[in-house]
């Protein structure tokens, strides 16, 4: 972990506590002054008492110390605790931003579950940082006003106190030390437990009708025992800089009283300020207080260093050009590679053009690389090697507002937002209106089963449970609407892959037909020969590179192209697309 990152990201999150981080640290060194005070006044009260002072004066000063104390404890906890709920939205904010800024690359370089993780535990803890910080610097207040106070009461108080205070500053660092690194590997191991979780969520149903629930449960708690262990480390950091808090300091204490002891006996001191001097040795010795805030703020650094490390990963600059007016949608790939972690390309030198307006079916065995072209097309990744343009501007240079209005998509298993089928369906860059809605919907055979609804497009998604079909229906609408007034380029990624034969032909003539559609270039991945034969052109992908471009009836031909719709051997079946 990058410490000074983390740090930077801790100050940063200070400062976004704003105003409520000022009244708390205002309210907290107010409460540590009224600390160094209380010993004094209490001792004086005392001297009063036994006829050495005005009682009724001193004893109002002790009740005004005690109440000044109380109120100030109460805005110090409040203001703390408004500043770490601002400061928690804010990094909140700030990381979910930053994460759907990364795009699809950000569950290629973070697990979902890890990422939930960094967002909702991590974010807290380090949202933590304004009184955790606050608390650690007025902290170390009553423990210098004690020493000084001693010093003032007697000067040999003071130079007792600080023969040991060596061992109480070695016995904190020893502290710090030790818990640093546990809080990391501990924050690591909690994030892959909620990468397993999310895992088998998404999974569920294959868990259930598997039969397997138990040894998944087993398999999402397996880093259990190394959680524990990191836990359990912590704790006996801790436990070991309590034992040795209760060794030391009342060692010290006891030396500091035994030399106040003989300067009462002595007549250098009055009671009093033997009372005061015993409040001020526990107050410069408060170990157990100073500990908790250092824990605070190592909890914190830790989760700030993991959410800084999403921060620190670089999102996909856009630039700021404009497609040329009255562009058709004319795609070109220029000598683009995509390439594994490893070095292997996925997808190498692919040179093509695809003219304005025309309806280009993307096929090749599972594996081949369709459904990367697909999302090079729209800018959902960027080439290694070469480059992508859309009417002649290349896609890394234009204004980002702009790309997604002039590039819509639809994918085979579609991700239904919003909370009604209106807000599904109208999910994007603009607002459709209610006519152009039902228009979408009507072309991808959805609006039928949507009027059946108790509600109709304003049903709740979550009131009406879909087949696969219907929900991938539902997110070819959306591609749909998307896609008009200002779409340039239609993407859909085998959206037919869950649709009956019917349903397919009707939206095949969709795409063919001489509706809004027509104008736009159109690139569909499939595999069904039928999607093929109604295309302009044709893209046959093999291994990365494309075999072979030319219509369906010309590359029907040829007898690999005629196999790529064949049944695929069970060495193939389960090779990503």
């Amino acid at each position: 972990m990058d410490r000074r990152a983390a740090d930077r990201l801790l100050f940063e999150t200070v400062r976004r506590g704003g105003v409520w981080g000022g009244v708390q640290a205002a309210a907290s060194l107010l409460l540590a002054g009224v600390y160094v005070l209380l010993p004094a006044v209490m001792g004086r009260t005392v001297d009063a008492v036994l006829g050495r002072g005005d009682t009724a004066l001193w004893l109002t000063l002790s009740a005004v110390t005690v109440a000044l104390l109380v109120v100030c404890d109460t805005v110090d906890d409040y203001a703390g605790a408004v500043a770490n709920a601002r400061c928690t939205a804010w990094l909140r904010h700030t990381l979910l931003g930053h994460v759907l800024d990364l795009g699809a690359p950000a569950t290629r370089r973070h697990t979902p579950g890890d990422l939930v993780a960094r967002l909702v535990g991590n974010t807290a803890r380090a949202g933590n940082a304004p009184s955790g910080l606050v608390w650690a610097v007025t902290e170390l207040v009553p423990p210098v006003g004690a020493v000084v106070a001693l010093a003032l009461i007697d000067p040999w108080l003071c130079l007792t106190f600080l023969a040991g205070l060596p061992l109480v500053v070695l016995m904190v660092r020893a502290f710090v030390r030790d818990v640093s690194d546990l809080n990391d590997r501990y924050f690591a191991t909690q994030g892959h437990i909620a990468t397993r979780l999310v895992d088998a969520l998404t999974g569920i149903r294959t868990i259930t009708a598997a039969g397997t629930a138990a040894r998944e449960c087993e398999r999402i708690l397996q880093p259990l025992p190394e959680l524990h262990r990191h836990g359990l480390g912590m704790w006996r950091a801790y436990a070991r800089v309590c034992a040795r808090d209760a060794a030391i300091v009342p060692l010290l204490e006891v030396a500091v009283l035994a030399v106040a002891g003989l300067g009462l006996a002595r007549g250098r001191i009055t009671p009093g300020q033997m009372l005061a001097a015993s409040g001020y040795v526990l107050l410069a010795t408060g170990v157990s207080s100073l500990v908790a805030s250092v824990n605070r703020l190592a909890f914190a650094r830790a989760t700030a260093g993991r959410v800084a490390e999403v921060l620190g990963e670089p999102t996909v600059a856009h630039g700021s050009a404009h497609l040329p007016s009255g562009g058709g949608g004319r795609l070109e790939f220029r000598g683009v590679t995509v390439r594994t972690a490893e070095g292997d390309a996925t997808l190498g030198g692919i040179d093509l053009e695809l003219p304005p307006g025309a309806l280009a079916a993307v096929v090749g065995r599972s594996g081949s690389g369709k459904s990367l072209l697909a999302a090079l097309a729209g800018r959902l990744v960027d080439p290694d090697e070469g480059e992508v343009l859309l009417d002649g501007t290349p896609l890394g240079a234009v204004d980002r507002g702009e790309l997604r209005r002039a590039v819509a998509y639809g994918f085979e298993r579609p991700v239904l937002l919003g909370e009604t089928f209106a807000d599904a369906i109208g999910f994007g860059p603009r607002t459709p209106g209610g006519g152009e809605m039902r228009a979408g919907a009507t072309a991808a055979r959805a609006d039928a089963f949507v009027r059946t609804m108790p509600e109709g497009y304003g049903t709740p998604l979550t009131d009406a449970p879909l087949s696969g079909g219907e929900s991938q229906r539902i997110g070819l609408a959306r591609a749909f609407v998307q896609s008009a007034p200002e779409g340039r380029l239609l993407v859909l990624d085998d959206v037919a892959a869950s649709l009956d034969t019917v349903t397919e032909h009707h939206i095949g003539q969709a795409l063919t037909g001489t509706g809004p559609l027509a104008h736009r270039t159109r690139l569909v991945v499939t595999h069904r020969a039928s999607t093929a034969a109604r295309a302009d052109v044709v893209v046959w992908l093999d291994a990365g590179r494309v075999r072979g471009l030319g219509t369906h009836r010309e590359l029907w031909t040829r007898e690999g192209y005629r196999a790529v719709f064949r049944p695929e051997s069970g060495d193939d079946a389960g090779v990503r697309r």
